[in-house]
């Protein structure tokens, strides 16, 4: 069950705001940083709990939540954090970030520095599924956040969270068997993972169902509700139907998973309004 937001809506709504800001938007914005496996994302959202922004960057100085490549993180940010003040004719001064559950402290704090030394102020910093529940707003279920380097589960009881860890394993991995299966790189195999719609199930079912078994393996119990995937790493077309096949359980899909969580850190920043349009 969710409450307060049309989810598909939004997802809808944010897929057109690829560097394409929204007109109209309304009072004070909200920005999230993604610093992800494969792309650093910018996300903006207006009072109104509305997408107006969204822009990428292609950049591998993240891996497994941890930043490796501190400078490549921050210029890639700067960068996106120009565009975006550029496109909108305003100055982005705050923004929050998020990082894998299983982070560990200091290294979670290393996301904030990335930020900071970008221009930003860190006004929040939180794990990448409770940053997916802004967005989802679950009273009963579960979240598998499965990004490029691990995946993450929370699980949520009358809009509680009630259990949240990750394992390593996600996108990656699949990118790896693509690519051996094509015999191309791993980059290569991403890219054709993002933009092939040919049918990789039967390639990536082995990979597809490791990640199934570490979901399996980070809820205690079944959620009273479904389990709804987020991230760009099952962006298969009938991933979904491995995952509920292997759970046992009902799952939940979303065209644009892979702006759940990076807009979901925008929303997490405190709501300028007290109502939201969606």
């Amino acid at each position: 069950m969710r409450t307060g937001i049309d989810v598909d809506r939004f997802l809808s709504d944010a897929s057109h705001r690829l560097r394409a800001p929204l007109p109209d938007y309304h009072g004070d914005l909200r920005v999230g940083i993604d610093l992800g496996t494969a792309t650093i994302v910018l996300t903006v959202v207006d009072a109104l709990d509305r997408p107006v922004f969204l822009d990428f960057r292609r950049e591998a100085a993240v891996r497994d939540g941890v930043v490796v490549d501190f400078h490549a993180a921050t210029d890639a940010t700067a960068a996106l954090k120009g565009s975006a003040e550029a496109a909108l004719g305003v100055r982005l001064t705050e923004a929050a970030a998020a990082y894998p559950p299983g982070v560990p402290e200091a290294d979670a704090r290393a996301c904030r520095f990335v930020v900071e030394r970008a221009g930003f102020v860190c006004v929040g910093l939180t794990d990448e599924v409770t940053a997916a529940q802004a967005l989802l707003r679950l009273r009963d279920g579960a979240i598998a956040d499965v990004g490029g380097g691990s995946t993450g589960v929370g699980m949520y009881r009358d809009g509680e969270l009630v259990s949240l860890d990750d394992l390593p394993g996600g996108g990656h991995h699949l990118n790896l068997i693509l690519a051996g299966a094509k015999k191309i790189s791993v980059e290569e195999a991403e890219e054709l993972k993002r933009t092939n719609t040919n049918d990789f199930l039967s390639v990536l079912r082995p990979g597809i169902e490791r990640v199934a078994h570490n979901i399996d393996r980070l809820l205690p119990t079944r959620p009273d509700g479904p389990i709804h995937l987020v991230g760009g790493a099952l962006m298969v077309p009938g991933a979904g139907a491995v995952v509920a096949k292997y759970l046992g359980h009902d799952v939940v899909e979303y065209p644009h998973a892979l702006l759940i969580t990076p807009f979901g850190i925008a929303l997490s920043i405190a709501d300028a309004t007290s109502g939201a349009l969606y």
